[in-house]
């Protein structure tokens, strides 16, 4: 299912590289999108050879959100016309949402390289990263305000946290672009580069250099960046206490210390693996 809307490659080594490949249909996302998705970085996480993930995509446009072909159509789980159907509704959007939030829970950085639009949907995408990347010609926007909704699948609930609460708001009321050179000021993005090529050079390139580090230290390092991003740092610091007595490896500082003064790369197991449940 996968191939259609995306190549993985890279799986089984430290940099592993998503590629959205529908450019003849801007990269939308339809239904069965999301649990291809959702299987695919799932996949990374139980083979746990990759140490960082980057998501890039082809053709003039990142991706124009989800097709308008599915609210045209209507697909079964999102009808709200009696209360069982609202009941279902609310699991099934909550099903839609995880399919997103697999890339925050990754114990791995994930770097999003955006060329072009990166629209509704993609949008909620993006947000869920660590890093983003895009080329000069890049655009973001909320889109669903402008067909009647409000954005569902997360960019309401972090953007205010990437971006300033202010510049959320406008996108979200207006749905207005918002240009590269904007984001990278509004800290949306971490750098702007001067076409695609460029852009996904400059994505690898950061991509190996992450992945040098040692994958407990980026696992334990994500975890903490995600839990004080909602909570006081008193409560935070707490977490960090509990995490850092889990993850602290005498032998895994010796590896690094040892590469990083030799300036040679250093020789770090990968983390566990998870087998498949009822093995």
């Amino acid at each position: 299912m996968s191939e259609a809307y995306f190549e993985v490659s890279g799986a089984n080594t430290p940099v592993a590289h998503l590629q959205l490949c529908r450019p003849e249909r801007l990269n939308t996302f339809d239904p069965s999108f999301f649990p291809a998705f959702r299987d695919a970085v799932s996949a990374l996480q139980d083979q746990a050879q990759a140490r960082v993930l980057v998501i890039s995509s082809t053709g003039k446009h990142f991706s124009a959100g989800m097709s308008l072909d599915v609210f045209a159509d209507g697909i079964e789980g999102l009808r709200t016309s009696t209360s069982r159907a609202r009941l279902a509704f609310q699991t099934h959007l909550r099903q839609l949402m995880q399919c997103f939030d697999v890339l925050e829970q990754a114990p791995f950085p994930v770097i999003a390289a955006i060329q072009g639009g990166c629209v509704g949907g993609a949008l909620d995408l993006a947000t869920a990263c660590d890093i983003r990347l895009c080329s000069a010609d890049a655009f973001f926007t909320v889109q669903e305000i402008h067909i009647g909704m409000a954005a569902d699948l997360g960019v309401l609930q972090r953007l205010p946290k990437v971006v300033p609460p202010g510049i959320a708001r406008e996108m979200a009321f207006t749905g207005d672009r918002l240009n590269a050179q904007r984001a990278l000021a509004a800290g949306l993005v971490n750098a702007v580069l001067p076409d695609t090529t460029a852009l996904l050079a400059e994505a690898l390139q950061m991509a190996q250099r992450i992945a040098a580090k040692s994958p407990l230290a980026l696992a334990g390092s994500k975890q903490a960046l995600n839990y004080a991003v909602d909570h006081p740092v008193a409560d935070a610091l707490q977490q960090m206490t509990l995490l850092q007595s889990a993850i602290f490896d005498i032998d895994e500082m010796a590896v690094a210390i040892k590469g990083w003064k030799a300036k040679q790369a250093a020789d770090f197991a990968p983390l566990d693996g998870v087998p498949p449940v009822g093995r």
